[in-house]
C-alpha cells in the first residue's frame, strides 16, 4: 500500500509517499480502508523532529485522523467489514498512520462515522472534536457561567465554541474581524477581534473577568489576564502554559483513544451541532504539497483542515 511517511528530520519536503506492507490487524484492532486523513500541527512536529529524531527507525508513519470503511477485523473485533468509521489514531510514531490507503489501529480509537456525511469531512473531526471536548470537561462551567475561547474560529476553537454552546455556557470568542458571522451563528455570545486588545475587551463583558478560557490559540499570559481570580485556564498545548497567578488553576488538555466520547461526538456532527470544515484536499500522492501548505498556515476565507484523500 502507499503511506506517507518520514525518513529524516526536515521540513514538509521529508514527506514522502512510498510503498510499505499492508498491516494486519492484531487482537481487538481493526484494518480501515482510508477515505480520507486531516493534516494537524501534530504532524508537523514530527517531520520537524519534535517527537525525537526520525532517523532512528527507517521511516514514521503520518496522520491522527482518519475516516473510511473497515477492511479487516483481528480477533474479539465485532465490527463488520465494509462499516463507514472516523479514527483517532492516537499513537505519534508508529511506521504507518492515517495517510496511508490502509490503517490499523484498536477498536477503542474509532466510532462509527456521522451517518450520511461525506468522509472527507468526517475525518477532519477526531482529534480537533475530542481535544474540545475534553478541555470543557477540564472547565466544570455552569449554565450562565461565561468563558473565553481564543482562536475560537480555528479546527479545536470551533468546536469548543458548539460543544460549550450545548452545556448553556455564555460565550465570549476570539477571532478575525471576518470571522464573527460564523461564530455568532454557531453560539457565541460575544465576539472580540483578535486585533482588539485582549485582557481590556473581555473586561469590557465581564468586568470581573471571565470565569474560564479555552486557550485555543495558544496565547498564554494574555488570555491568563481575561480569567477572573480563581477562574480556570485551559491550553491546548503544554509549552505555552502561563505560570498560575491569582488563584486562577492552569491545565493543558491532550486528547487520547476513547471510544465513548469520539461517538458521542460523531453523533453530534451527524445531527448537526458540530460542523466539520475541510479547507482543501489533496490527492496522497502530494502529500509533502499538502504538509508544505500547513507549514504555511490557513487561508483567509478557508477554514477547515488540510485533507488528503488516498
Amino acid at each position: 500500500m502507499r503511506a506517507a511517511v518520514v525518513k529524516k528530520v526536515g521540513g514538509p519536503e521529508a514527506v514522502e509517499v512510498l510503498e510499505v506492507p499492508l498491516p494486519e490487524p492484531g487482537p481487538l484492532e481493526v484494518r480501515i480502508k482510508v477515505a480520507a486523513a486531516a493534516l494537524n500541527p501534530a504532524d508537523a512536529a514530527v517531520w520537524a523532529g519534535h517527537f525525537r529524531p526520525v532517523e532512528e527507525v527507517e521511516y514514521t508513519g503520518l496522520g491522527l485522523d482518519a475516516a473510511g470503511t473497515v477492511d479487516a477485523v483481528g480477533p474479539g473485533v465485532l465490527l463488520k467489514v465494509g462499516t463507514p468509521v472516523i479514527a483517532f489514531d492516537a499513537t505519534v510514531l508508529r511506521p504507518t498512520k492515517a495517510q496511508a490507503e490502509y490503517l490499523v489501529t484498536d477498536v477503542n480509537s474509532i466510532a462509527p462515522a456521522p451517518e450520511g456525511m461525506d468522509l472527507t469531512l468526517a475525518a477532519t473531526i477526531p482529534l480537533n472534536a475530542m481535544t474540545a471536548s475534553l478541555a470543557l470537561d477540564y472547565l466544570p462551567l455552569r449554565p450562565r457561567d461565561t468563558l473565553l475561547v481564543t482562536g475560537a474560529a480555528g479546527a479545536v476553537g470551533g468546536y469548543a465554541v458548539e460543544l460549550a454552546r450545548t452545556r448553556g455556557v455564555r460565550i465570549l470568542a476570539q477571532g478575525r474581524p471576518e470571522d464573527e458571522d460564523f461564530l455568532r451563528g454557531r453560539g457565541a455570545t460575544w465576539f472580540v477581534s483578535r486585533d482588539a486588545d485582549l485582557s481590556e475587551a473581555v473586561h469590557r463583558f465581564a468586568p470581573e473577568g471571565v470565569d474560564g478560557v479555552l486557550d485555543a490559540a495558544a496565547l498564554g499570559a494574555p488570555a491568563l489576564a481575561a480569567v477572573r481570580d480563581g477562574g480556570i485556564f485551559v491550553s491546548v498545548r503544554a509549552d505555552v502554559l502561563p505560570a498560575p497567578q491569582r488563584g486562577v488553576v492552569v491545565r493543558h488538555t491532550a486528547a487520547g483513544p476513547e471510544a465513548t466520547r469520539l461517538s458521542y461526538l460523531s453523533a453530534l456532527a451527524e445531527v448537526g451541532v458540530l460542523t466539520p470544515r475541510v479547507a482543501q484536499i489533496y490527492p496522497l500522492s502530494q502529500a509533502a504539497e499538502a504538509h508544505a501548505q500547513l507549514a504555511r498556515g490557513g487561508r483567509r476565507g478557508r477554514r477547515g483542515r488540510i485533507v488528503l484523500v488516498p
